[in-house]
């Protein structure tokens, strides 16, 4: 028997585009809004078989992120003017998630790989479940991701996962009417979902989530 242990309650976010009035102390608090973790843990053996963190770098997050990187590395007007186009444009083209996982044998957590014990999948409440377009390994991360994403310890795997934001009929990945939108872990050892709440007003205010989608498989 397999447990999947998470919060009850949880911090909504807006998928909403549009200008953003953050400072670089801003940071800590939008990485929280934006950052889910999970654990999967089996009762009989107290074996962690997964934990995951996952950053959800969608358009509010990335605003904040260069605003943090444009104050720490004292950048001029015109450069912070191209880091946060840069940023930005990346949110049009597809869904991405900072992701650092631990739990079982490491070479199993590999999600690069074909042997992988863990299928990723992107997902919302009306049905969507979308692959991964590219996982990236995170193999040596440098000083800016340690700094950026505490999580990511040397005993974790990082990766970088890609989604298109669109299907080959057209349809977004995430739906519009969605109300959560997660990431799923997958395999033998059972299923685990990080899930953000969508706050369809935009406001990003905690609360519980009543209508939350099972926290367990």
């Amino acid at each position: 028997m397999s447990l999947l242990l998470g919060g009850c309650s949880t911090t909504t976010v807006s998928l909403r585009e549009g200008p953003r009035e953050y400072v670089g102390t801003d940071y800590e608090s939008v990485l929280r809004k934006w950052t889910r973790t999970e654990h999967l843990i089996a009762l009989s053996e107290l074996e962690n078989f997964l934990t995951a963190t996952a950053t959800f770098e969608a358009w509010d997050f990335r605003w904040a992120y260069a605003v943090r990187y444009v104050q720490d590395y004292r950048l001029t007007l015109d450069q912070r003017k191209q880091v946060l186009e840069k940023a930005l444009a990346e949110t049009q083209q597809r869904h991405q998630f900072f992701v650092a996982i631990q739990g079982g044998e490491r070479r199993h957590a590999d999600l690069t790989k074909p042997e992988s014990a863990w299928i990723v999948r992107l997902i919302d409440d009306t049905g969507n479940e979308t692959a991964p377009e590219e996982i990236v390994a995170v193999r040596r991360p440098n000083a800016l991701e340690r700094t950026y994403y505490p999580y990511n310890t040397v005993w974790r795997q990082a990766f970088r996962i890609r989604f298109p934001r669109s299907k080959e009929d057209g349809r977004p990945t995430i739906s519009p009417r969605a109300s959560w939108v997660g990431l799923r872990f997958a395999g033998a050892h059972g299923a685990s979902e990080l899930i953000w709440q969508i706050d369809g007003d935009g406001e990003g205010e905690t609360k519980r989530a009543a209508a939350a989608p099972p926290t367990s498989r």
